[in-house]
């Protein structure tokens, strides 16, 4: 059975594998012998070509350091590097091509992670690309006097660069978005509390006019259990789901007015 619009008031989604695809963050934000395909940023697409051999960041990263090695706007990224690879251009950019190589998540490199993404959007070399069906539903949801909420791993300033920077027309669509919740303010996705706090910042709102959307049925359970609706969401590229789960059964493949 899909999921009543009709019968919500607040729509929260999730964003990799829910409203963009997650091949884009393995292919380009991902180096590709990672095996994680978590939400380091925000899932960006590449306007010249369907994949890059690297991430956006490493790309980015050498004509980043020519440019700005010495300057005020670029020092508190680089003073946030341990000691030994401040001081030497060449010495930062190879540790930046190790931690990445290796997967590795420190809070320094998200740093400056996140500064060369947020160059790469502003200059229109990266945009989000949300699947066909996303604006639309998200503009007739808005029209409607429903609320959207985003809930994603990634952080609420990158939430706001992807949807700042998408595909769709216009680019921006911060505007219909009513609030942003990550693991800082909300807390971890698969924990029910973590929805229990979302709820908390609308206690005039019941629960059961609430839908939660995500391709992850862990997480999906977790919302259920908090009080919210939710159905999980299958995407082109998403990894299948276990056709005995029960909830496998409330799959939407598309999000349409009249059914999601």
């Amino acid at each position: 059975m899909a999921p009543s619009i009709a019968e919500t008031d607040i729509l929260v989604f999730d964003i990799e594998g829910t409203v963009c695809p997650i091949s884009f963050v393995k292919d380009v934000l991902l180096c590709p012998t990672s095996s994680s395909a978590s939400l380091l940023c925000c899932c960006v697409a590449d306007l010249g070509s369907s994949s890059r051999q690297f991430p956006y960041a490493l790309e980015a990263l050498p004509k980043v350091l020519d440019r700005e090695w010495d300057t005020p706007a670029f020092a508190p990224y680089r003073n946030a590097f341990p000691a030994e690879y401040r001081d030497s251009r060449s010495d930062l950019e190879a540790h930046v091509r190790d931690l990445i190589a290796r997967d590795v998540k420190i809070s320094y490199l998200k740093a400056l992670q996140g500064h060369l993404w947020e160059q790469g959007y502003a200059s229109g070399e990266i945009r989000a690309p949300l699947f066909p069906d996303v604006a639309p539903f998200l503009k007739a949801a808005d029209a409607a006097g429903k609320k959207i909420i985003i809930y994603s791993s990634g952080s609420v300033p990158a939430q706001k660069l992807l949807f700042g920077h998408t595909n769709a027309d216009p680019s921006d669509l911060k505007p219909l978005i009513s609030d942003w919740f990550d693991t800082v303010n909300a807390g971890p996705k698969m924990d029910v509390a973590s929805y229990a706090t979302i709820l908390s910042n609308y206690p005039d709102i019941s629960p059961e006019r609430w839908l939660f959307l995500s391709d992850n049925l862990l997480e999906v359970d977790a919302a259920l259990q908090s009080g919210m609706r939710s159905f999980p969401v299958t995407r082109p590229g998403n990894a299948p789901l276990p056709p005995d789960h029960h909830l496998s059964k409330l799959v939407l493949s598309e999000f349409t007015y009249d059914s999601a």
